[in-house]
C-alpha cells in the first residue's frame, strides 16, 4: 500500500496579501538596532504616553487579579462607557446591548465578515484602502470588489459606483470614514446616500470608524449610527485613545445580530483582554478626553506643516487630509515605482514611509503614506530636511 500525498495547505491562504508596511517597519527597527537614526512615518501608531488615570486603571487591575475571563461580549461597565460616549459625542441613544467589545477591530472587522459572507460572496471596498480588509474576505473564500476611488471625490465612492460595481452575490460594502491611508471623510449627505444605495440592493453598510475623534478644520464627524440601526459600526481603542497595543476594540451591531455575533465571541475569542478593558474604563474620565484633545490638536500642527513643505518637494498632495493621521502623496514627478522610492528614502534619507502598493491597485504605484503620529513637529522638519536632499540630487 502507497502512501496517499499531503495535503496541501487551504486555497485561501494562497490569496492573502502581504502587509508590506510591515516590511518597511521591520526594516526601519533593524536600521535603528544597528545604531542609524531612521525617522519613522510608516507605521499608524500613536505613540504617546498613558494618561495618568489609565496608568492607575491599569495598575489597580493587575493588582488585584482583575485578569480572568470577562463576558465575551465585555465588561458590562465598559459597554455602557462605550453607549454613552456616543450620546455625549453624536447625541446617540446607543443600547449598550449592542456594543461587542472585541480584541482589537481586527477582530470585530473578522466576525462582520465571518457574519455576512458566504464561500462565493463578494463585498465592496475601496481602492485605496486598509490592505487588511480584502484579506477578512478572502478568509470567507469570498471575493474583494474594488472600487477606485479619486482625490475629487475625497477618495470616497459614490452611489453610482456603488450601482456600477455591484454584483448578485454581493452582500454589502465597507467604507471607512476617516480612511486609511487618505485621511479623507464621508459627509452626513454622502454617507446618506452610500447607506440608501446599499439599502436599495438589500445589501449591508459596514463604517469603519477607527478614526473618529481625529479631525481637523471644520470637518464634522458623522457616525452611521446617527443615521440608521441596520449598519455595523467598527471602532477602536487604539487610535485616538492611543491604546494600539492593548488590542481593544469594539463592534455596534444591528440587534438581529447579536445572537450569532455572541456565538462567535464566544468560540473564537472567549473574551476580550481582561486587563486592557479596565484601562480602557479609565480612558472616558474628564482628564483623558481633555489629554486625547490636546494631542488632536498636535496631530494637526503636524498635518498642517507636512502638506505645504512635501508639496514644495514636488510630492502631490490635492488638499489637506481632513482625518485620521495619514498623507496620501502622489510621486508622480519623482519616481514611476513608490516601493523603489520608499526603499531608497529609507536607505538615503533615513525616512521610513510606506508604498501606496500596500492600499491597493489603483493608481497605487505613484503614491506614497506618510504617516505623522510617531515623531513630534521638530523630528518631522528634519525629515523634510533630509528628503530635499536626496531628492535634489536625485536622479528621476
Amino acid at each position: 500500500m502507497t502512501d496517499s500525498p499531503k495535503r496541501g495547505f487551504a486555497r485561501r491562504a494562497s490569496q492573502l496579501t502581504p502587509f508590506k508596511v510591515v516590511d518597511f517597519l521591520d526594516a526601519a527597527m533593524a536600521r535603528q538596532a544597528a545604531g542609524e537614526d531612521i525617522i519613522r512615518m510608516e507605521v499608524g501608531e500613536p505613540i504617546f504616553s498613558l494618561p495618568a488615570p489609565m496608568a492607575a486603571a491599569a495598575h489597580h487591575a493587575q493588582s488585584n487579579t482583575h485578569q480572568g475571563y470577562t463576558s465575551s461580549l465585555g465588561m458590562p461597565a465598559l459597554r455602557q462607557a462605550i453607549a454613552h460616549f456616543y450620546a455625549q459625542r453624536y447625541g446617540i441613544d446607543l443600547d449598550p446591548a449592542r456594543v461587542i467589545v472585541t480584541t482589537g477591530s481586527s477582530a470585530a472587522l473578522g466576525m462582520v465578515c465571518d457574519l455576512l459572507l458566504n464561500p462565493g460572496d463578494s463585498l465592496l471596498l475601496t481602492d485605496p484602502g486598509y490592505p487588511c480588509n480584502a484579506n477578512f474576505v478572502h478568509r470567507c473564500d469570498a471575493t474583494p470588489v474594488r472600487i477606485p476611488v479619486v482625490a475629487e471625490n475625497h477618495y470616497q465612492p459614490s452611489p453610482e459606483d456603488i450601482q456600477r460595481h455591484w454584483r448578485n452575490d454581493t452582500a454589502g460594502l465597507l467604507v471607512a470614514s476617516p480612511g486609511n491611508p487618505t485621511g479623507d471623510m464621508l459627509s452626513r449627505s454622502a454617507l446618506t446616500a452610500l447607506h440608501g444605495a446599499v439599502t436599495q440592493h438589500g445589501g449591508t453598510l459596514i463604517v469603519d470608524e477607527i478614526y473618529h475623534g481625529l479631525s481637523y478644520d471644520e470637518a464634522s464627524e458623522v457616525s452611521v449610527l446617527e443615521l440608521t440601526d441596520d449598519a455595523f459600526v467598527i471602532n477602536s481603542f487604539s487610535k485616538y485613545f492611543a491604546m494600539s497595543g492593548w488590542r481593544l476594540g469594539w463592534l455596534v451591531a444591528p440587534e438581529e445580530a447579536l445572537d450569532p455575533l455572541r456565538l462567535m465571541t464566544q468560540n473564537f475569542h472567549i473574551s476580550p483582554p481582561s486587563l486592557a478593558q479596565h484601562v480602557a474604563l479609565a480612558a472616558f474620565e474628564p482628564e483623558c478626553i481633555a489629554l486625547f484633545e490636546a494631542r488632536r490638536a498636535e496631530l494637526r500642527a503636524r498635518r498642517d506643516f507636512l502638506v505645504p513643505a512635501l508639496r514644495e518637494l514636488g510630492l502631490r498632495i490635492s488638499h489637506p487630509p481632513p482625518g485620521a493621521f495619514y498623507i496620501y502623496a502622489g510621486i508622480e514627478t519623482l519616481a514611476d515605482d513608490c516601493e523603489a522610492f520608499c526603499w531608497d528614502m529609507l536607505a538615503r534619507a533615513g525616512v521610513s514611509i510606506t508604498p501606496g502598493t500596500d492600499f491597493g491597485h489603483f493608481q497605487a504605484h505613484n503614491h506614497v503614506r506618510f504617516s505623522y503620529t510617531a515623531e513630534p513637529l521638530p523630528r518631522l522638519e528634519q525629515a523634510v530636511e533630509r528628503l530635499a536632499k536626496v531628492l535634489a540630487r536625485r536622479e528621476i
